[in-house]
C-alpha cells in the first residue's frame, strides 16, 4: 500500500490541511493518508498550543467524513520533542512493505536541511511536496550545497501542485482571539469544537 504521513500541530487543523493531504493523495494514488498531532513540536517552541488532547479530537472530527483519511495518536503518546524520524521509524517498523511518503508543503522546504537525520529519513520514506501560496518549485533551489543533490532529486520527484488557498492556523487563533469568524477556514465541525470548548480565547490560554 501507499501511504501519506501528515504531521504538525495542528492548532487547529484546517481546511488548508485538508487540501493537501487531498491532493496529494488523488496525484499519487495514496491508498491512505495518516495525521499525525505532534505533542512537542521541535521547531515551534514559542508557539501556544492548545493541549494536545483537543488539538488530536479536532484532527478527528476534521478527517471523519473522508473514508481515506484517519488520525494516528503514535506521536501525542511519545513523551518529549517529537522528531519526524522517529515517527517515520517506528511507522516503518509497523509497515515494512509499504511505501510511505511524508506530506510537506513547499514553504517548509528550506527547512528540511535542519530535520534530525535527514540523510536517513530519505532512505526510510519518499517526500511529497505539495506547492503553498507563496512557495514553488524555486524553493529547492535554498537547499543547493545544504542537502546532497540526489536528496533534492527526490524532493523534486513528487511535486504536486495544490490550489493556492491561503489558511493559517496563527491567523485562525488570531481571529477566534479578536472574535472574527472562521467559517469556511476550517471544517464546520471542527469550528463548533473550538467554539464549544472556547479554544485560543485569552481565558482558555495557558500561556
Amino acid at each position: 500500500m501507499k501511504i501519506g504521513l501528515l504531521g504538525g500541530s495542528f492548532n487547529p487543523v484546517h481546511l488548508g490541511h485538508l487540501i493537501l493531504a487531498e491532493q496529494v493523495r488523488d496525484a499519487l494514488g495514496l491508498d491512505r493518508v495518516l495525521f499525525i498531532p505532534v505533542r512537542h513540536p521541535p521547531h515551534k517552541s514559542g508557539e501556544a498550543l492548545a493541549p494536545a488532547e483537543h488539538r488530536s479530537a479536532m484532527v478527528q472530527v476534521a478527517v471523519r467524513l473522508n473514508p481515506r483519511f484517519e488520525m494516528s495518536d503514535l506521536e501525542l503518546r511519545r513523551e518529549g520533542t517529537s522528531y519526524t524520524i522517529d515517527t517515520v521509524r517506528d511507522i516503518r517498523r509497523k509497515m515494512p512493505n509499504d511505501t510511505l511518503f511524508f506530506i510537506v508543503g513547499s514553504d517548509s522546504v528550506p527547512e528540511l536541511p535542519a530535520w534530525k537525520d535527514m540523510d536517513q529519513l530519505v532512505r526510510l520514506c519518499r517526500f511529497a511536496v505539495g506547492a503553498r501560496p507563496g512557495a514553488s518549485s524555486s524553493a529547492f533551489e535554498a537547499l543547493r550545497g545544504r542537502l546532497p543533490d540526489d536528496t533534492i532529486s527526490s524532493l523534486r520527484a513528487n511535486f504536486v501542485p495544490i490550489p493556492l488557498i491561503e489558511i493559517s492556523a496563527s491567523e485562525i487563533r488570531a481571529r477566534v482571539r479578536t472574535g472574527r469568524s472562521i467559517r469556511h477556514l476550517v471544517p464546520e465541525g471542527v469550528h463548533d469544537y473550538i467554539r464549544t470548548h472556547g479554544l485560543y480565547t485569552p481565558r482558555s490560554s495557558p500561556y
